[in-house]
């Protein structure tokens, strides 16, 4: 309990010191260009706040070091991980890093992750793609993609406040009680350091923007989601891969829909930035029009836009953690998910927004 404490307050007053400081750092930690398709604020805003989150896990995994004899696990989660942060806080602060050696680096600590704490997808419940995934170079080579793929995720939807970094913390909550109910302290303690160290964070982004998560923070909360999903499959066996899928539904629906849209419908790189992500539909469509009735309020239609991801997320997230044990039922959920997204998607590109969606 100290160890999550300490990762909140860390994380908390590092935010505000960042923000404090922003003076001496905004040419280096904000955006300049602040006219891209994905970028929905008025002014520079620092996006550093990854820093925080890794300094509250560093904290909390010390304290456990401290306290137990049993943590040199969390220091190699931590020392897998360190590879994604920095190439990540390097973009933040110099906006030259591609995103092709982000996913190196990210790929490289997923390697780690696999060979030092075994994190590796043996099986998906599927047949033909587990006798695969029974070779150990496929199921390695696998893992690393899924995990790599799951950061840069994460990445793809901290479009708006509070958007990825509340998803983060409800997929969180799910892997923490999951561990809770088979008896895994070491996957309950690092998933809720990650919420403790997240939320520090949240306050200052979540309505008011103040502070963004950047590259560092999304990469590196991304990996620790991945990873730790991972492992709660490996370790046991009771555990359905499906819930880990489940989970995480929301960030890998929408990487997949956005590389089918931009590659095959568009004829475009699935690597280049664009504004018609499902999070910026909702922004652009449903809530934009309400930006200057409510410009002089701190509550405005980019904070009003991450609620709707949250609430589809968890639409996934709450059966995974009833039905955690059983893969047919949680295949079934993913497609419905799946089914459910591409519906909601269609209709407000074609101008038929469902009349629940719409603020009054």
């Amino acid at each position: 309990m100290t160890g999550l404490l300490a990762a909140f307050l860390v994380s908390f007053f590092v935010t505000i010191i960042i923000i404090r400081s922003q003076k001496w750092h905004l040419h280096l930690s904000a955006d300049s260009d602040l006219s891209g398709p994905q970028k929905f604020h008025l002014t520079a805003v620092p996006r550093i706040g990854g820093l925080s989150i890794f300094c509250a896990i560093c904290v909390a995994i010390l304290l456990r070091y401290q306290s137990s004899d049993q943590a040199s696990q969390d220091f190699i989660l931590l020392m897998c991980a360190l590879p994604v942060f920095l190439i990540g806080i390097i973009e933040d602060f110099t906006k030259k890093i591609s995103v092709r050696l982000r996913l190196i680096f990210t790929a490289v600590g997923a390697l780690l992750a696999s060979h030092f704490l075994n994190v590796q997808i043996t099986h998906l419940d599927i047949p033909v793609v587990d006798v695969a995934l029974s070779l150990s170079f496929v199921a390695i080579i696998f893992s690393v993609f899924a995990i790599t793929g799951l950061a840069n995720a994460y990445n793809i939807i901290d479009g708006f406040n509070g958007l990825s970094s509340m998803v983060g913390m409800i997929t969180l909550m799910a892997i923490a009680y999951v561990s809770y109910l088979v008896n895994d302290p070491f996957i309950t303690y690092l998933s809720l350091s990650m919420v403790a160290a997240i939320l520090g964070f949240f306050i200052w982004n979540y309505p008011k923007g103040l502070i963004f998560l950047g590259d560092g923070g999304a990469y590196f909360m991304g990996f620790w989601i991945a990873t730790l999903s991972i492992l709660i499959v490996a370790r046991h066996e009771n555990v359905s891969p499906w819930f880990a899928l489940l989970i995480n539904a929301y960030p890998i629906w929408e990487t997949l829909f956005t590389i089918y849209r931009r590659k095959f419908h568009q004829g475009k790189s699935p690597g280049h930035p664009d504004g018609i992500h499902f999070h910026s539909l909702i922004f652009r469509r449903i809530l934009n029009h309400s930006v200057i009735k409510y410009e002089s309020q701190w509550f405005c239609a980019n904070a009003k836009t991450s609620p709707y991801l949250w609430v589809l997320s968890s639409m996934a997230v709450i059966p995974a953690v009833k039905f955690w044990d059983s893969t047919p039922v949680l295949m079934g959920a993913f497609i419905l998910f799946a089914i459910t997204y591409v519906w909601i998607y269609k209709r407000i590109v074609c101008f038929q927004t469902p009349n629940w969606m719409h603020i009054k």
